[in-house]
């Protein structure tokens, strides 16, 4: 009924009798509702117009922010069996504190003497190298007193060869002169022999000439043999020039070769002691290896090889340790495309599993029990399951995270961004549009530019 006319039907004919038409009429509850309904429209409608806080929902868990903070596998350097546990799982362990005792099960380490016989070698290479250096020193002395008497012998040999030159030139005269000595005795006695034909001289007078000729005769001989005699002198000096310089090169040679080998076998003394000692050094170091030692301080989380006897290899995982000083940062990963809208400094808010929290998602102000944290590092590639990931540091502007947090703790990011209509956003989601790119600063600026 359209209820257009002052004249009321009910009024002349009662509705009593059809049910239909009583059925019509409204109530007082069905108003009610009518204005209850009317009212979540109007408020509803009104709610498009709030505030929301666009976000990005990730799955993260809590871990180190860094490296050297985060869980951590020891391993073993070394083969061995397992012969003595120290601590147990759960225990505090300091840095240096001893884990495990290994023992050795390689046959070329079980000598129990291995150091001091080691360095036993090491100590006769050295003397040995010594030894050799001390000889090539001797060498070295050798060779210079052979350089020092072969410039004395040389000397001397010329000041010979010089006498026996200055002999062979003073005979040479005296041979000279003997011949001059013959040939006026000859003369001599040719004329007297001719005198004593011609009865001018007596005979004791010839004899006596006779007599001196031979004088003469005997002394050229005489001068003769001495300038032969001079002259092998003369070439006997310069042999012996020549000997001193070959037997001091030969000599020298000699030394010298003598002094290379030495030097060779120093050398190869002093690299096999450098070599020994390298080994004693490894063995030092090895024997140090038989002992797992904490890294750092930290709390032992689960031991992977157990019991006694147990053997390992070299690298093999012992025992996790878990540091006890950590700045705790959590680990979560975003989509491709929700990267671009998040940076170095953006708000993040967090739900850790086993702390209660009432969240609305588009108004953080009035979410409870959750946790801000500060983006302080996003990767520049994508890992295996084409996610990027984000570390997230707590907000140093926020409540504290609860001490009771530990590393592996399960955490539901809430990425915030920037700040839009209820109804932009139901709008967006429809459309599957991507949340706001811009910042409200860059959307001021663009419409004053465009002013």
């Amino acid at each position: 009924m359209l209820d257009i006319s002052s004249n009321k039907i009910k009024d002349s004919i009662p509705f009593s009798g059809a049910k239909s038409l009583v059925m019509t009429l409204p109530l007082k509850d069905s108003q009610r509702r009518v204005r209850i309904l009317t009212g979540i429209l109007i408020a509803s409608f009104l709610m498009l117009f709030l505030p929301w806080t666009q976000n990005i929902r990730s799955k993260g868990y809590v871990t180190a922010l860094r490296p050297d903070q985060r869980p951590q596998t020891i391993h073993s350097i070394i083969a061995g069996r397992i012969e003595k546990w120290y601590v147990a799982e759960g225990d505090f362990v300091a840095a240096g504190d001893t884990i495990l005792r290994i023992s050795e099960v390689k046959d070329e380490y079980f000598d129990s003497l291995l150091l001091p016989r080691t360095q036993m070698q090491v100590e006769a290479k050295s003397l040995s190298a010594k030894s050799y250096g001390e000889k090539v020193s001797a060498l070295q002395d050798q060779i210079a007193a052979l350089k020092r008497n072969n410039i004395l012998k040389l000397q001397q040999a010329e000041n010979k060869l010089k006498i026996a030159e200055l002999k062979v030139q003073s005979d040479s005269i005296e041979l000279v002169q003997a011949k001059v000595n013959y040939d006026v005795g000859k003369y001599q006695m040719e004329r007297a022999e001719q005198m004593m034909k011609e009865g001018l001289i007596s005979l004791t007078s010839l004899e006596g000439r006779r007599l001196k000729f031979q004088e003469v005769q005997a002394k050229l001989i005489s001068s003769e043999n001495k300038y032969l005699s001079s002259q092998n002198e003369f070439i006997t000096a310069r042999i012996d020039l020549d000997a001193i310089d070959n037997d001091f090169k030969d000599k020298l040679a000699k030394a010298e070769s003598e002094m290379y080998t030495a030097m060779s076998s120093q050398f190869d003394a002093e690299a096999s002691t450098t070599k020994l000692e390298n080994q004693y050094s490894n063995y030092e170091r090895r024997t140090g290896f038989r002992y797992i030692l904490a890294p750092q301080n930290g709390y032992i989380a689960k031991a992977i090889q157990v019991g006694i006897g147990e053997t390992i290899k070299e690298g093999d995982q012992i025992v996790n340790i878990v540091p006890s000083d950590a700045d705790l940062a959590v680990e979560m990963y975003v989509q491709p495309v929700d990267l671009p809208l998040l940076k170095v400094g953006n708000k993040v808010r967090f739900i850790f599993d086993g702390w209660p929290a009432i969240v609305f998602s588009g108004w953080p102000q009035i979410s409870n029990g959750t946790f801000g944290g500060t983006v302080v590092a996003i990767d520049q590639f994508a890992g295996p399951n084409n996610q990027y990931r984000v570390l997230v540091v707590e907000d140093p502007e926020e409540d504290a995270w609860p001490d009771l947090l530990r590393i592996g703790s399960g955490a539901d990011g809430i990425a915030l961004l920037n700040d839009v209509p209820v109804w932009y956003e139901i709008w967006r989601q429809l459309n599957g549009f991507p949340a706001d790119y811009y910042t409200q600063e860059e959307k001021d600026k663009s419409s004053a530019d465009k002013k």
